[in-house]
């Protein structure tokens, strides 16, 4: 059996066919859900927001009932903090974070629609939950789980995190310092 189309109906038949293909791609980017969901968030608020609620199912420190307060700074300004919790990418610290004061201190450049950017404030975020959360036996020990996170959330997009895991996961065991012999 075979049909013969009149030369408008191959038209509309394409036409329809085109416009089917290209409403698919934009009712999906237009989605609240799913690994780039992220990338609509307008203000840092917003994109803390869903970082949240990305942790909110995978892991079990609660979310504060306090946001921490976030800033942007330059490298002088950084190296000066470097006391405090520090997250690095590619041998660059990219965030750091201040128990004392609540505060997410992200390193120029940090640009909010760039994952690996955003992924620093995320695993920002997860020291901030535990601060709250009580004793470490060190501080590197929140190290190797707000990295595992960090890592998750960029697979989620097929992306992975630029970390020495070997470095992280001796920091988290919490080895002696200034071992001298007696």
């Amino acid at each position: 059996m075979s049909f013969t189309l009149r030369p408008g109906a191959r038209v509309a038949c394409a036409l329809s066919l085109l416009l089917s293909l290209i409403a698919i791609p934009v009712a999906q980017a237009n989605t609240t859900s799913g690994p780039l969901a992220w990338r609509q968030a307008e203000t840092t608020s917003d994109l803390v927001t869903h970082l949240e609620d990305w942790l909110d199912g995978r892991m079990d420190l609660p979310r504060r009932n306090s946001r921490p307060d976030i800033r942007v700074i330059g490298e002088t300004r950084a190296r000066n903090l470097l006391g405090a919790s520090a997250s690095r990418q590619g041998g660059r610290t990219r965030g750091l974070y201040d128990p004392e004061s609540s505060t997410v201190y992200l390193i120029r450049p940090w640009d909010p629609r760039n994952p690996f950017d955003a992924s620093v404030l995320l695993h920002e975020l997860v020291h901030h939950r535990q601060a709250e959360a009580g004793h470490w036996y060190c501080p590197g020990a929140q190290e190797l789980p707000a990295y595992r996170l960090q890592d998750a959330w960029l697979g989620e997009m097929g992306l992975e995190a630029d970390v020495n895991w070997i470095a992280v996961v001796l920091e988290a065991s919490c080895p002696r310092r200034d071992i001298h012999p007696d």
